[in-house]
């Protein structure tokens, strides 16, 4: 059974959801985020859950939009465990594409943020990954990436970015041993979408999207949708010919 595993933004609801999966198991964990005292209390959280297994928790601070600091961070946390099984990578922002539209320096700055920086972490854990023969890399995605929209082209276009570095990634890592996870949640309800109403049936929990990648990451799945029916709705939207689409007020 994995045991060793990297949460990479581990405040967000998500990515909390899933460490507190992995701790009722027994797993190691090292938590990293940007925010000190978040990250403590999800700390204390956890810790608080594992009971005797407390001291296999360990946080560290660090801001990964800082991509100068990705390769000194992920060996940190090699140590720490002594090797990952998984590494779970959650961390971003939800844009708001109005503003984005009108500043090119605040879009640039989220392209980096949900993108660029995502995929430097992926490289650097993909070599990690490839020398030891053996690991599971997950990201978080989304079904954004799947089709730009206007509502909000500026985060499907560093989602889908992501989703196709993977798809690349997870080609070449096969043969040593090495898998790789995209996860597309579609709607969650969490502090990051709080600010957008009513919430409907469309709508999943972090925990319900967190089982989905603890059973994913188990069967070494490919790709993801969670909720599994933003598969079908998926498919609906990539298949509307352009010409409908950009008629379209999505």
């Amino acid at each position: 059974m994995k045991h060793k595993f990297l949460l990479l933004g581990a405040t967000s609801a998500i990515a909390h959801a899933t460490a507190r999966l992995w701790v009722q198991r027994g797993a190691a964990l090292v938590l990293v985020g940007r925010d000190a005292v978040k990250l403590q209390q999800a700390l204390q959280d956890l810790q608080v859950r594992a009971g005797p297994q407390a001291h296999l928790l360990h946080a560290i601070q660090a801001d990964l939009e800082d991509v100068s600091r990705h390769a000194a961070l992920i060996d940190e946390a090699w140590q720490r465990l002594g090797g990952l099984d998984g590494v779970l990578i959650a961390h971003g922002t939800l844009p708001d594409q109005t503003a984005c539209d009108a500043d090119v320096s605040l879009a640039l700055a989220h392209l980096h943020t949900n993108g660029v920086s995502v995929v430097s972490l992926c490289a650097h854990i993909a070599q990690r990954m490839k020398t030891a023969q053996a690991g599971t890399l997950a990201v978080i995605s989304s079904v954004a990436g799947d089709r730009g929209r206007q509502s909000n082209y500026l985060y499907g276009a560093a989602k889908g970015l992501v989703s196709l570095y993977l798809q690349g990634l997870r080609n070449r890592l096969y043969p040593h041993g090495v898998h790789v996870l995209t996860i597309k949640p579609g709607f969650v309800d969490t502090p990051m979408t709080a600010g957008i109403g009513p919430k409907g049936a469309l709508w999943a929990t972090p925990e319900r999207v967190a089982a989905d990648i603890v059973r994913a990451m188990d069967r070494n799945t490919d790709v993801l949708y969670t909720p599994g029916f933003w598969r079908f709705i998926m498919m609906v939207v990539r298949h509307i010919p352009e010409r409908v689409f950009k008629r379209l007020r999505l």
